[in-house]
Formats: C-alpha cells, sequence, structure tokens
C-alpha cells in the first residue's frame, strides 16, 4: 500500500454501483471525528484513480481506509461530509451512483435513478497525510484468534482519558503467542492466546481499545482467515479484506499486570457459569446508584442479593461446592458480569483471599484472567 495522495486535483467523475459504495462508506465512517472543530475531520476523503475510488477518514486517533472498483471517467480527490454522506448513500434507491464535482465548484453533485444532491464539499490538500505501510514491518496473524482476544479482554479498558494509558490495551507479540492486557484500575483483563504463525520476534504496542473494537466490528463482516498487522514508530496498522485501519500508538508505561495478581487465594470455587451469569443479571438490576452486588459463601450455598434503597431489593441462591468459614464479598455487578460472560467455559472458577482483597474470575484453563476489584460492605 502506498501514501494516499493528496494532491489537488481538477475534477473528478466516478460511477459505481450503490450497494457496494454503501456498504463501503459504512465501514471508513467509522473514522470520522465526531467531536472536532475542525471540520476536515469530519469529511470522508474520495480518490478516484486507475478504475478505483478510494475512500479514508481519520480522528487523528484512528484512520480507516477502503476501496471499490468504479467507472473512472476523470480522476479527481475531494472531500465530503462524512456522516450525511453515509446517510444519504444508504437511503439511494438501487443502482449506479455518479459522483462528479469541478474544481470552480466546491459542492458534489451525487445522482442515483431520478434522486440528485448537492453537497458542499472541502478541499483534498487540507486532509491529513496518513501514513504507509512498511512491508518490512508487516506480518499476518489468525483473524478469529485475534478478534476473540479482542473481545474478551476489551470491555477493561478505561474510558477516563485523564489517563491515557489505561485507555489502550496493551498488545504483546510473541514468538507463538498473543497477549493482550487491560486495565480501568478497578478490574483487569488479561488473555494469552497461541498463534500457529506469529511475527517471529517480540512486538509490544499500547493500543487504543477504541482502535481494536472498531477492527472488531470490521473484521467479523471479513472473509479473510488473517489480519495483517505494521508496527511503525508511533502507529500500528491492521488490514482485512482490503480494508486498513491506522491507530495511535499511546506513550506510556502500562502497569505491571503480572505483579498486580495475587500469588496465592484463601478460597477457589468452581461455578456453573451460564446459571451464576443469569443470577447475576437478573440481580443486578436491582445494584443501582453504585449499591454492590453481594456474594456470600457458606457451606454448599451461594447467596447473590443486590438492595438499593428506596428501590428494591433481590436476592438468589444456587448449590456451591464451597467449604470453610462463611464470606461475604461485594462487586461491581456491571464489572463481575462482563467478567463472567468473557469466560467461554461451562465452568468458571471464583478465586478469594478475603472481602477487602480482589477476586479472580477465570475458565477452566489460565488462559484468560479477570481480576476485579471488590466493593466494601457497610456493616
Amino acid at each position: 500500500m502506498t501514501a494516499m495522495d493528496t494532491v489537488v486535483l481538477t475534477t473528478m467523475r466516478v460511477v459505481c454501483g450503490k450497494e457496494e459504495l454503501a456498504e463501503k462508506l459504512q465501514v471508513v465512517g467509522r473514522g470520522v471525528s465526531t467531536r472536532t472543530s475542525v471540520q476536515i475531520l469530519a469529511g470522508i476523503y474520495l480518490r478516484a484513480a486507475a478504475g478505483r475510488l478510494h475512500l479514508s477518514a481519520t480522528d487523528m486517533e484512528i484512520s480507516v481506509r477502503d476501496s471499490l472498483e468504479a467507472q473512472v471517467e476523470e480522476e479527481g480527490a475531494i472531500v465530503v461530509p462524512g456522516r450525511l454522506l453515509v446517510d444519504i448513500v444508504r437511503l439511494l434507491p438501487p443502482g449506479d451512483v455518479t459522483l462528479e464535482h469541478r474544481a470552480d465548484e466546491g459542492v458534489m453533485r451525487m445522482a442515483c435513478g431520478s434522486a440528485s444532491y448537492q453537497l458542499n464539499t472541502y478541499g483534498p490538500e487540507d486532509f491529513p497525510r496518513l501514513p504507509e505501510i512498511e512491508p518490512e514491518t508487516a506480518f499476518t496473524v489468525e483473524r478469529d484468534a485475534f478478534l476473540d482476544t479482542i473481545a474478551r479482554v476489551g470491555r477493561s479498558a478505561s474510558r477516563d482519558e485523564s489517563r491515557p494509558v489505561l485507555t489502550g490495551i496493551l498488545v504483546r507479540f510473541e514468538s507463538d503467542k498473543l497477549v493482550m492486557a487491560a486495565t480501568d484500575s478497578y478490574r483487569l483483563s488479561v488473555k494469552e492466546t497461541a498463534l500457529s504463525g506469529g511475527p517471529g520476534r517480540e512486538l509490544e504496542a499500547i493500543v487504543p481499545a477504541r482502535a481494536l473494537q472498531e477492527l472488531g466490528r470490521i473484521g467479523q463482516a471479513a472473509e479473510s482467515e488473517t489480519i495483517e498487522v505494521g508496527v511503525q514508530e508511533n502507529q500500528i496498522v491492521f488490514g482485512v479484506d482490503g480494508v486498513w485501519l491506522t491507530a495511535r500508538r499511546i506513550d506510556g508505561q502500562f502497569p505491571n499486570y503480572k505483579q498486580l495478581l495475587p500469588d496465592q487465594f484463601e478460597a477457589e470455587v468452581q461455578l456453573p457459569r451460564e446459571e451464576l451469569l443469569d443470577v447475576v443479571r437478573r440481580t443486578g438490576l436491582l445494584a443501582q446508584r453504585k449499591s454492590p452486588l453481594r456474594l456470600r459463601f457458606e457451606e454448599g450455598e451461594l447467596t447473590v442479593s443486590a438492595q438499593t434503597q428506596d428501590v428494591g431489593e433481590a436476592r438468589e441462591s444456587l448449590p456451591v461446592a464451597y467449604s470453610g468459614e462463611p464470606m461475604e464479598i461485594g462487586f461491581n455487578a456491571d464489572f463481575l458480569r462482563d467478567g463472567l460472560e468473557s469466560v467461554t467455559d461451562e465452568t468458571a472458577r471464583l478465586k478469594l483471599i478475603s472481602p477487602l482483597r480482589p477476586g479472580l474470575v477465570h475458565g477452566e484453563s489460565d488462559d484468560f484472567l479477570y481480576l476485579i476489584m471488590p466493593i466494601r460492605l457497610a456493616g
């Protein structure tokens, strides 16, 4: 892939199929900025050249690029308001779409059947130059394994932009495995995934969680069995089925997650994951206004309860193989639900130390670990 040409071209006229254009715009539109005062970042860059229409969007944190075959009658480039373009094309009648721009006009004309539209445009010379793929740094990984790892770890990334490092996911490629970790200081997810093919060397980057989650959405609809990865000094680039997503690497030191994992636990309980998850979902409805979800372990029984003043209370019990002194611990209901949903085995293991120390959730193996901080219970 070569760098995007941002030379100002005088005219553009291109014809392409509506359905494919709508599909490609829907993907690229994920990169359009919705929170900036810089107008150009709210646009989608269109470049017609050599029988293809190239589409690009960026919010300066991530960028998304794709292209489609088209009948290019005049080569050129323009930038069009992104969200509006996505919505209009999606609702056009079936047929071919003609896009036309003239240099002496600040508009793009769009026609499909009896429908015609005219949209104001921005100058392509102002659109940010997007990074190239450097072939010598690129390698491929298994798509399903990579996307599954993102899905199981991504929920733990922080949304608090005052600590940028925690809004990212640590991604480490080793010779035969992939490791991802994410934490928002209240919980920690770590997933190790074996790879049949990898970079052949160790690579590490902190990648914005949003970028990986967007890659997950794009990759789910892809037909390719692999994802291309290119790591550069301050960027990481992912490619799947002709779609390229670029993310700016986050600077900083990711927490040493291995030091956060306790060495020993006082109790370990094997739990039926689906049954417990259903109980947590139901009782969690009554854990409002930051009220904790209470888990009380007694001989052979787990009682899950929640109470919110002026709302109500819930209590459910299920048999478990627990023996020892009774223990009651409180967790954020949403966080506990996220951890159980991220376990894919029939049995979930919950390891505990005390009501004031974090608990560890994992499946029948240790390839996925979910550490969750407790909530101090009143009384």
